[in-house]
């Protein structure tokens, strides 16, 4: 039989009696706090996180970032935010750095240390190694007068009054300035480093903003054999058959050199047997099409597809290139795809 495991803690765990409003109150003040820190790092800010963000965007080799404990968590996922935007950068934790894994640290380098107090042992230990290989090391600390402040070659300030919460002992507002400094440094190195919306999507190519930023109408437009086609000189009924047959509920019409005068819609054709009857199966297609139809280009983002075919109120769009029609896409196809 399992033993049952009992947790001895230093406190009492029974949950008390607490109003909504008072915990709605604490729950307001930590992010009024943690705000208010934030407005004031800001307002310290200089020339020094610009000095960062050239450092970095001009680094050659990647951003090593290097913290400890809640630190070090909040290195984790700067580095993680330099990678997503085509920074090279690995985290580097300070007690296996000190343990072998220095080797991976190369002269073409730059350092990213993370401390509150800017006295964690494990970070000041491997500041030697550093500098011997000549890496810059940009710190983030709460006074410019710690031992990681002094031996850095950039100090961002994260100085907190007082952490956010009723105990005001755990790392809350501090970590939030750390995360925050690390923003503002990859932000401003994609600003030097020219990036763009695609060369974002490149590095997210799986998830839902690579969908966004990556897909285009010509990779799910129907082309060749599955795209509608009508000449100009065909009956209606022959533009019902191709409508019917290729189901996107529409037909491109086009003239004999194989350019773009109308489109003929399902719609359309109920509105003209409504109104003229069957035998209008028998009319010249022009005379039933709508000219001079709206298009988009193959390489119109799904995305922007999406928003047209919802302002236009269509199901289906024609793609055209140099006024010849070369596919067709469905709002089916698109959401399909994932992208909105």
């Amino acid at each position: 039989m399992d033993k049952k495991i009992e947790m001895n803690l230093p406190y009492e765990r029974a949950v008390k009696n607490v109003s909504s409003e008072e915990l709605l109150k604490v729950g307001k003040s930590v992010l009024n706090d943690e705000a208010k820190a934030l407005i004031s790092c800001a307002d310290l800010l200089g020339q020094e996180i610009v000095d960062a963000a050239r450092v970095v965007a001009e680094c050659k080799g990647r951003v090593v970032v290097s913290g400890v404990g809640k630190s070090g968590h909040v290195g984790r996922k700067i580095s993680a935010t330099f990678a997503s935007l085509g920074v090279p950068s690995f985290f580097l934790h300070a007690t296996e750095a000190a343990h072998g894994d220095l080797g991976m640290v190369c002269r073409d380098d730059v350092g990213f240390f993370i401390s509150k107090s800017g006295e964690t042992k494990e970070l000041v230990n491997i500041i030697s190694c550093f500098k011997r290989l000549g890496v810059p090391i940009i710190a983030v600390a709460e006074s410019k007068d710690s031992t990681l402040a002094k031996n850095s070659d950039i100090f961002l300030n994260c100085h907190v009054e007082r952490e956010a919460g009723l105990l005001a002992l755990a790392p809350t507002s501090s970590t939030v300035l750390q995360m925050s400094l690390g923003d503002a440094v990859a932000s401003m190195s994609t600003l030097l480093l020219g990036l763009k919306k695609e060369d974002f999507a490149l590095f997210h190519p799986g998830g839902f903003l690579g969908k966004q930023l990556l897909l285009k109408v010509e990779d799910l437009m129907g082309s060749g054999d599955k795209l509608p086609l009508t000449n100009h000189k065909r009956l209606v009924r022959d533009a019902l058959f191709d409508i019917t047959s290729k189901g996107y509920g529409a037909t491109a019409v086009v003239d004999d050199k194989g350019l773009l005068i109308g489109v003929f819609t399902d719609g359309d054709l109920r509105r003209l047997i409504e109104k003229r009857g069957v035998q209008s199966l028998d009319l010249p297609v022009t005379e039933a099409m709508t000219k001079n139809p709206r298009v988009i280009s193959p390489n119109t983002l799904a995305m922007e597809a999406v928003r047209i075919v919802e302002q236009w109120e269509v199901s289906a769009i024609i793609i055209v290139e140099d006024g010849r029609p070369v596919g067709m896409v469905h709002i089916h196809e698109i959401l399909k795809a994932g992208v909105a």
